[in-house]
């Protein structure tokens, strides 16, 4: 196990994206972690004598339209951030493999069951089917969790199922079959854990693209609520002064694209990492 570790941290020190990823990622969870300590002002005070007050050494990211300043709600929205990211990964991921491992084991009428309702939700944008349910289930943070995670479910499903067909059918599985462990002992004990593997690297993958998703539903007013400092909800904010006042959505949609990035980059080298081909 020692020097499966040493290799793994070989083959990430190799891969400078995955790097580079890793920073941005371990930056942006520094800052939800020690948010308090690093927010200058109450995100949600509001002061009406320096509305709209250009980045400066007072407020290195200005205020907006109600004197709040940006700084401060930037890093508390990376709380909001990581809380959704949390919620929505493990609610999806555990939808995802329990539907992907009951059909590919099972096989059959559960099978076509279970997978002509992932389809009826494949069919829909991501996006739009989040719009829906969360326009459905009403405002709100944690409305925007349950619809993203609702959307977010298909593509695990699709892979575990993937993955306990092809395990179900190895010789240990059929041994410990004859030996009369049930099927829900099987499920738990022998698939679900052989499937983690390549679940773990796609909901990686995924990280990146909840982001989006929860700021776009922040931004047309379905997420998070104000005076909530959500980064989609503060981009939204500055719309109206976006001409002059840049510095409203400047901020925030940076700070999304960074960690966007970060997390596609920090996927992109797991995956690597855990492809046996290269870890040969």
């Amino acid at each position: 196990m020692v020097e499966d570790w040493k290799h793994t941290l070989y083959l990430w020190r190799q891969n400078k994206l995955a790097m580079v990823g890793t920073v941005l990622v371990a930056f942006f969870i520094l800052i939800a972690m020690f948010a308090p300590l690093i927010a200058p002002y109450d995100p949600i005070e509001v002061d009406l004598s320096r509305t709209l007050l250009p980045p400066s050494s007072e407020h290195i990211f200005g205020t907006d339209q109600f004197g709040r300043d940006i700084f401060s709600r930037v890093v508390y929205g990376a709380r909001i951030e990581v809380g959704i990211i949390l919620l929505v990964t493990v609610i999806s991921g555990t939808i995802g493999l329990a539907v992907g491992i009951t059909a590919g084991y099972f096989g059959g009428v559960i099978d076509d069951v279970l997978m002509r309702i992932t389809d009826v939700f494949l069919s829909f944008p991501n996006l739009i089917l989040a719009m829906a349910l969360s326009a459905m289930l009403g405002r709100g943070v944690f409305n925007a969790i349950i619809a993203i995670s609702f959307v977010g479910w298909t593509i695990i499903a699709r892979l575990a199922r993937a993955e306990s067909m092809k395990i179900k059918s190895l010789p240990y599985i059929e041994a410990i079959r004859a030996l009369g462990a049930s099927n829900i002992r099987i499920l738990l004990l022998h698939i679900l854990p052989m499937c983690m593997s390549p679940v773990l690297v796609q909901l990686s993958l995924r990280m990146g693209s909840i982001i989006l998703t929860a700021a776009g539903l922040g931004f047309l007013g379905l997420g998070a609520q104000p005076p909530t400092p959500e980064w989609g909800a503060i981009v939204s904010d500055g719309r109206s002064y976006l001409v002059e006042q840049w510095w409203i959505s400047t901020f925030p949609g940076l700070f999304i694209a960074l960690v966007v990035l970060g997390f596609n980059l920090l996927g992109d080298g797991i995956r690597d990492m855990m492809d046996p081909r290269i870890r040969r």
